[in-house]
């Protein structure tokens, strides 16, 4: 049996930044979008440690390097009410298969309940299978018919620049 060292789960600080874009990255080559990241860590610490934070972060600690992360932010359904958005779950790939990320999503949603919240929702991509038996055999729903709809600066610029 292998001799796993512990790892903590704990709230991001600002000198954590460098590593969570790193995990962000990670996820985008995962995702099949190497250049999609256009961000970088002064951006994170800017958003993430303002006065009303852009987003919020958890991460997974080990031998004080940071090994994973949860990234989300507050959300309101008109249907439901307050609500949480989970944007990325990614623990680094030498590090997967050892619970971490079963951990991270726990303390997410440990971390929801605790707010009170009516939804927690996120996206996960159609053949990420792994991703959507886990969260089907957490209790979650994977909706079929609903599709995700986007527009990028550019597009954004364009419509409304429409004469």
């Amino acid at each position: 049996m292998t001799n796993i060292k512990k790892y903590i789960i704990r709230d991001a600080s600002k000198d954590d930044m460098h590593a969570v874009l790193d995990l962000i990255k990670e996820l985008a080559i995962f995702e099949n979008e190497p250049n999609a990241v256009i961000i970088d860590a002064e951006y994170l610490k800017a958003e993430g440690f303002k006065e009303k934070p852009s987003f919020k972060i958890f991460v997974a600690e080990m031998n004080n390097k940071i090994i994973g992360m949860t990234l989300f932010y507050p959300r309101f359904s008109t249907w439901k009410g307050v609500s949480i958005h989970l944007e990325d779950l990614i623990v680094k790939k030498e590090y997967r298969n050892l619970g971490i990320g079963k951990a991270l999503y726990k303390h997410f949603l440990e971390y929801a309940n605790s707010k009170k919240v009516k939804r927690v929702e996120w996206a996960v991509l159609d053949w990420n299978i792994n991703a959507i038996n886990f969260y089907k055999k957490s209790g979650a729903t994977v909706f079929d018919d609903w599709k995700i709809v986007q527009m990028n600066e550019q597009q954004l610029s364009k419509f409304i620049n429409k004469k």
